[in-house]
């Protein structure tokens, strides 16, 4: 295939073969640690034969059913889900291709609703500096992400945005006491500014993903949010395709708070990489309000497709079994453990950060001052080549504003010597490449 331009635009390529446990295996035998999970998707590890065996029987049973319909492979995730992983409140379920779908169709749901109650005005959805929601005008218009809207600006729709929750970087100083307080009060700031009877959501992230590397927000930070939305009639809609299922050490993200969203997206680890498929779940207010209004939430071509949930049902069903969550817990605060040790005093790191296995570091001209490199040095994209060189796959973050941010996010079922070699290889390829430069 060497001379069949791929991907659209064209460059360094790799051909991976083959995928076992938390390995990529290249057309020419390099193994590769996948400690990035593809894009922090990869929850149970590659290669589970139960799941390939359940998509192979949807497919065979099924093939293509409306969404709207039940068929055995939807009704078996529908019962893992209620059952086992959402909560009681999120009641309203409905199935996309993917997160960027999902972003699209929770931001419509949002809408729907203020229209439904008779909130006619509410038309406004609030996004954040520091954030990615997806590859449509619409996701990537609310996303705050400069480097992936270049050459697009011009035809993007308006979003009110607001600085997300940067606790190393933050105006008072880093780490200040009232950083949470600080981001959340920006919040009301502008639902203020935007007028209260215009605005109609919230997006956000509960763990800023690879956008901005794993950033988590002071504790007080999503109470005071969950307060103002609720003080303001604004829907709060978090966006857990990176962080839901299992990743940050919980079912979900937002868990790790006292707080109850309206609308939840998912998307990566509903199927853990086995099948496209993205999830939105909302709460029986928002779903019956809108079905009383008579307005639609229409599907997808391929959202719900009988191959993706079944794949689905079985991932999340093997996490169960196999205490999975858990595991992503106990083996992040290894890794967080193992990072702290090698980069805590290192010259060149600002920050180790994350929970679960969703992990980063940043990496700095000056960690006194936090200056960063210069963007043509290009700090990330070496990194990661190195990485690869070395056997070990990383994840570049950033947004082009925040950059040089290297992420993991590995699956669940890695152990911990594994977790050494990604961690000892990180070292080795942060010292290379800052000494080169």
């Amino acid at each position: 295939m060497s001379d069949v331009a791929w991907p659209f635009l064209t460059g360094r390529n790799i051909y991976i073969e083959r995928a076992e446990g938390v390995h990529l295996y290249t057309r020419s035998g390099q193994q590769i640690l996948d400690a990035a999970g593809g894009a922090i998707v990869s929850n149970i590890g590659h290669g589970r034969q139960r799941v390939a065996d359940a998509v192979a029987r949807a497919t065979l049973d099924t093939s293509y059913v409306v969404p709207p319909w039940l068929t055995p492979a939807r009704e078996a995730m529908l019962k893992e889900l209620r059952g086992h992983w959402l909560p009681p409140e999120l009641s309203r379920i409905h199935c996309t291709s993917g997160g960027t779908e999902s972003n699209e169709a929770a931001m419509k749901i949002a809408l729907h609703y203020q229209q439904a109650i008779g909130a006619t005005s509410k038309t406004k959805i609030i996004g954040r500096s520091i954030s990615y929601h997806g590859t449509t005008l619409a996701t990537a218009s609310i996303s705050g992400h400069p480097a992936r809207k270049k050459g697009l600006e011009s035809a993007m729709p308006r979003f009110p945005v607001v600085d997300t929750p940067y606790p190393l970087r933050c105006p008072l100083g880093s780490f200040h006491h009232d950083t949470g307080a600080y981001y959340a009060d920006l919040l009301r700031d502008v639902i203020e500014s935007e007028g209260p009877d215009t605005v109609a959501a919230f997006l956000a992230e509960p763990i800023t993903g690879s956008s901005g590397g794993a950033i988590v927000p002071p504790d007080d930070y999503w109470p005071s949010v969950r307060e103002i939305c609720d003080e303001y009639g604004v829907v709060l809609i978090l966006d857990e395709v990176m962080t839901g299922f299992g990743r940050t050490g919980k079912n979900f993200g937002y868990q790790h708070w006292p707080i109850m969203p309206d609308i939840v997206i998912s998307g990566k680890g509903l199927a853990g990489g086995y099948a496209p498929l993205g999830g939105v779940f909302a709460t029986e207010e928002i779903g019956a309000a809108i079905q009383n209004a008579g307005f639609q939430v229409m599907f997808n071509t391929f959202g719900a497709h009988p191959a993706a949930c079944a794949a689905s049902a079985e991932v999340l069903a093997i996490m169960r079994e196999e205490n999975l969550v858990q595991q992503a817990a106990e083996r992040g605060v290894y890794l967080q453990e193992r990072l702290q040790n090698a980069f805590s005093n290192h010259p060149h790191v600002a920050e180790v950060r994350g929970r679960g296995l969703l992990a980063a570091i940043e990496i700095v001209q000056n960690r006194e001052t936090l200056e960063r490199c210069p963007a043509d040095n290009a700090v990330t994209n070496h990194i990661v080549a190195k990485g690869l060189d070395k056997g070990v796959f990383f994840y570049g973050g950033g947004t082009g504003d925040v950059r040089d941010v290297v992420c993991m996010g590995p699956p669940f079922v890695i152990s911990e010597s594994e977790i050494d070699q990604m961690v000892d290889t990180l070292l080795e390829c942060v010292d290379e490449t800052l000494d080169n430069g």
